[in-house]
Order: structure tokens, then sequence, then C-alpha cells
């Protein structure tokens, strides 16, 4: 043992030597951060009649510059900072807040040693959307229902990458029962969606005798959450806000199960299942007696899963 110990020792210091003899000088070279970044969109539909678009909420992005190696992008200022790496410049987002709505795109170029450029643009973006029918009688009953977390079912939770070409919790999937001991909340929480048919407006009431289920910090929206801690249940007193029916944002492969339907909840007070950053619940699969839920997760590039039945 101690003669490898040497061995080894002698090794380093051989190469230090040479290192520290060396007669080469090694350079970078000149470190130009890119130039002339540009943001080019093309709004589907658009045109003179329709400035705004068609109503399907899609926009073209091209992002150039002179002398960048790489481009990554946030879609919209007024919520949570969340760079998108772009592999070739040019992505399709689809943008589904309803009505109009103006959006500030921000583009960042990386150069040679980590340099970088900045640039922003402004956009207006129309998204129509009718819901199915189905969905809000399967999720509301027709009036008001109440669902829960299923813990009776493997990967009730689950987690995997939040990307448009995988739709499964392939990193981590929950066994039966698993948040038990550590984190009841999760499973006694109960969650009410509501419909008004005459006014076609749709309410969420959270119920959290035991407490939120979430993360700490900036992983969280919920009000009154500790800003240090791990994974667990923390104080929430439950709360009440709207929702809406929203096209799908993640953009998954077709192939994948969905409704291309997503619940957009209104504000930061509630949650569904997890108390996640983002209120947008994609929703993969739902009947009458089972509701399979994706969400971007806490953490950047997560995707959250969640299995749900009516409460009894």
């Amino acid at each position: 043992m101690k003669t490898t110990i040497k061995y080894l020792m002698g090794i380093v210091l051989i190469l230090i030597a040479n290192y520290s003899c060396s007669d080469k000088d090694y350079s970078l070279g000149e470190l130009t951060a890119p130039a002339n970044l540009t943001i080019d969109t093309q709004i589907v539909g658009a045109n003179t009649a329709n400035p705004t678009g068609d109503g399907s909420g899609d926009v073209i992005i091209t992002v150039k510059a002179d002398n960048a190696i790489s481009y990554k992008i946030d879609y919209d200022a007024s919520t949570p900072l969340d760079l998108n790496y772009l592999s070739t410049g040019t992505v399709t987002k689809k943008y589904t807040n309803l009505g109009v709505n103006k959006y500030l795109i921000t583009a960042v170029a990386y150069g040679k040693g980590g340099t970088s450029t900045i640039a922003t643009k402004e956009i207006t973006v129309r998204s129509d959307f009718s819901v199915d029918p189905q969905i809000v009688a399967d999720l509301t009953g027709g009036s008001s229902k109440t669902w829960m977390v299923d813990k009776s079912v493997p990967g009730h939770l689950g987690v995997g990458p939040w990307s448009n070409t995988s739709a499964t919790p392939e990193w981590w999937s929950s066994a039966v029962n698993e948040k038990a001991s550590c984190c009841n909340c999760f499973y006694t929480a109960r969650f009410t969606f509501s419909v008004n048919s005459a006014t076609k407006s749709y309410k969420l009431d959270v119920a959290t005798p035991d407490g939120a289920f979430t993360k700490t910090g900036a992983l969280t929206t919920l009000p009154g959450i500790p800003s240090s801690g791990d994974e667990g249940c923390y104080s929430y007193t439950g709360g009440s806000s709207a929702f809406s029916f929203v096209p799908a944002s993640s953009g998954v492969n077709p192939s994948a199960p969905s409704t291309s339907t997503s619940i957009l909840l209104a504000g930061n007070s509630t949650f569904i299942g997890y108390g996640a950053v983002q209120k947008d619940y994609e929703i993969m699969v739902l009947n009458p007696n089972y509701m399979y839920l994706r969400v971007q997760g806490t953490e950047t590039g997560n995707a959250w899963y969640l299995k749900l039945k009516p409460a009894q």
C-alpha cells in the first residue's frame, strides 16, 4: 500500500515539474460577446384584419446573433424567470392566456468564455379556446365535485423531464401510500372544483386540515410558507380562487395521452396536490373516476405528475 502511494505521488510530482518548466503560452483568444442579437417573431395567422393572430396562440420565434454559440429564451417576463435552451435558435411557442395579451420575450445569446448578450421584445397575441363540455362535466360533476390524491395506486406522484418529447414520470414514481409517514397532508387535502353554468365561470376551493404539501421559499407561491426547509407539510389554511380552461402549453408529442387542455389557477393562493410555482395543470387523462395531471415542477426542467380520485 505504501509503495503504491509513493508511486502515485511520484507521478504527480513529475507532472507538476513538467508543467512548471513548460514554455508554452495558452490563450482563449479574444472574448467577444455576441453582437446584433435579434428576436424575430411570426404570430401564426396574423394579417391586417387579425394583427394578433388566428387565436391559436402560436408564435414562431427565431433568435439570431453574430458570434453566438448557443441561445436561451424566457417567453414571458410576467412569470418567474425560466430560461429554456434553444437547440436551433427557432421554436414555436403556444401562449395560452385567454383573450389578447402582451408578453415580453427575453433572449440570451452566449459566446466564448461565457460572454453573453441580452435582448427583449414585446408581442401581443390572441388566444381563443373552447373547452370540451365533457371535461367540465367530469371535473365538476355538473356543479361541484371534490377530488383527492389517490394514495392507493402506484405513481400517484411522479417526476420526469419537462419537455415536449416525454410525458411520463421516468425519473421517479411513488409507491402506494409512500408519503404517509412524512407528509400525510398530501393525502388529506381536498380540492373542490365548481362551475357556475349561468356565468360559465369556474372556482377551486382547497381544504388542507393538515397543511399543504410543498417545498419552501422560491419553490412555491403559497402564502405563509417558510423561506427554507425540506419538502413537507406546512401550515396553510386553505384558499379559493377562480380558474379557467386553456390550451395546454407543454406541446407534448400528439401520440402521448393528453386532453391538450389545462386547468389554469388564478392568483397564487391555491394549488392542486402539490404546492408548486406554476399554476398551469395539464389534464393528461380525465373521466368521472380518475384524473391524471402534469404541472411544471418546482425546479426548472422538472414535470410533476399527480393521480387523483373523487373524494369519498
